[in-house]
């Protein structure tokens, strides 16, 4: 398989194993990451998704020249079809932690774009070369780009099709930590260990918040949010840590 898939205690690993190919995604590698994240997102053992690109030469180039951009341009595929791919999906509130290394281009951008927190090799290279050809980022990236950085920066990146550093992009606030190449997976998985040994409910509903509830009118979001807390402060995972922190003051 092209899209490989192993869960390692509360963490689960994707990874997109075409080096030889720079990571590009034909048409069945989509639909084997869409249901990878469904896999992910479905297993109560799961708290935390890595995705990364074999190799160090590219996380992802985008869709296949071969295969997957002509089967849109002839209308022969409907873009919406990869939504579980791009997680365009509603409901997953798993945190993902993006593993990037070499080129992340065009639909890896995109794809980039759907994690939470992303570290990138120094040597790493962001495009969006859509514009150059006649189409179109549509894969979430239109809609999450403006909403993840400022407003000006996201246009630059979109409009221009130029290629931006890893340090750019640190400095833009696309990617959270920029480390030398062999640092990328070890500085992950101990954000994704960290990440793991929270509760997950609690991680989850932040996760849930921050995707739904920025554009409700600030009242409606407030009570949102209220509910929200309120939903884990009653939780199980909330009374074990209060009786823990309750127990440890006592020792005190």
């Amino acid at each position: 398989m092209a899209i490989d898939y192993l869960r390692d205690g509360a963490i689960a690993t994707i990874r997109l194993n075409r080096p030889e190919k720079l990571n590009a995604l034909t048409l069945a590698m989509y639909d084997d990451l869409g249901r990878a994240f469904a896999e992910a997102g479905r297993d109560d053992a799961v708290n935390v998704v890595v995705l990364t690109g074999a190799g160090d030469r590219a996380f992802c180039v985008g869709a296949d020249l071969t295969e997957s951009i002509p089967a849109l341009a002839e209308g022969r595929f409907d873009i919406s079809k990869w939504d579980p791919a791009h997680l365009k999906v509603e409901g997953f509130f798993k945190p993902v932690v993006g593993a990037v290394n070499g080129l992340c281009i065009g639909g890896g951008f995109e794809i980039m774009l759907a994690t939470d927190i992303r570290v990138a090799s120094s040597t790493a290279l962001f495009q969006l070369p859509e514009p150059q050809h006649g189409f179109v980022p549509a894969g979430g990236t239109l809609v999450r780009l403006v909403r993840q950085i400022g407003y000006a920066h996201a246009m630059e990146i979109m409009l221009t099709g130029e290629r931006f550093s890893a340090a750019d992009m640190l400095t833009r606030g696309v990617v959270n930590r920029v480390v030398e190449t062999v640092e990328v997976e070890p500085v992950v998985y101990e954000l994704a260990n960290r990440i793991a040994s929270l509760s997950p409910g609690a991680v989850q509903t932040i996760k849930e918040a921050a995707l739904t509830l920025q554009h409700l009118p600030l009242k409606d979001a407030f009570t949102r949010e209220a509910n929200l807390g309120q939903r884990t402060f009653e939780s199980e995972d909330a009374r074990r840590g209060l009786a823990a922190f309750a127990n440890r003051n006592k020792r005190n």
